[in-house]
């Protein structure tokens, strides 16, 4: 299948896996996938390693400043054809996965500055290049002419339930309701703030896996996209 500057976008709640789905998408496709979440993620752990956030707040002035000495980009595992997260030349594809990032995150994410800064990057990696987006305001904000939007949910306990099978996975010492607290709760946030807030495209197609394996998604997309004309 043959296609030239086509861009999908993937939105949706947290822990929907919309990493997972947006790489196999990529891997289908052969395309270039961009996890825009991985990049919210690396500027807050920048900021907690500076000691910017204390007690549910961060230092606004001090991100501000912060975010012209950032640097992120995405290269692929010498082993396979993933990526993986550098901040300022590091590999931090681990650290920004932990409970302490993801709780912190909205914070980070909530800002105009941080935002703008996000998807300057985000634009100038898509450009000319066939290539799969994950994230909270891909096919709204980003790439609101994206060719195919896709906006992902499911319900919060399976999420909680998915991202603690992954933690746990990874050896890290996790609490489930923790993890389903910070999920209710990042949905909230998202979906509130006043900087590009969460929500569905009116053109995206809405895909709730709560009930899907992996391999009932790339199913569903492979119908999805083999009805699609613009391709």
């Amino acid at each position: 299948m043959e296609s030239n500057n086509i861009v999908i976008a993937i939105d949706g709640h947290s822990s929907c896996g919309k990493s997972t789905f947006a790489r196999a998408i990529a891997a289908r496709m052969n395309f270039l996938y961009i996890d825009s979440g991985a990049m919210y993620r690396a500027v807050t752990l920048a900021c907690m390693e500076r000691g910017m956030i204390h007690g549910g707040s961060i230092d606004k002035e001090r991100l501000h400043n912060l975010l012209d000495d950032i640097r992120i980009s995405f290269r692929k595992k010498a082993d396979s054809s993933e990526s993986e997260t550098y901040l300022n030349g590091q590999n931090v594809e681990n650290r920004i996965r932990s409970i302490e990032v993801a709780t912190n995150v909205s914070l980070v994410s909530s800002s105009r500055e941080v935002r703008e800064k996000m998807v300057a990057l985000q634009r100038e990696m898509g450009k000319s290049r066939n290539i799969v987006m994950d994230g909270r305001d891909i096919g709204t904000v980003v790439f609101p002419d994206a060719e195919l939007k896709i906006f992902m949910t499911a319900r919060a306990d399976i999420r909680a339930e998915r991202r603690y099978k992954e933690l746990t996975a990874k050896g890290m010492n996790v609490n489930f309701e923790d993890i389903k607290e910070n999920i209710i709760n990042r949905d909230k946030t998202d979906e509130s703030r006043k900087e590009s807030p969460l929500s569905k495209a009116h053109d995206a197609v809405i895909l709730d896996n709560s009930h899907m394996t992996p391999e009932d998604q790339m199913i569903w997309f492979n119908e999805l996209i083999n009805s699609f004309t613009i391709l």
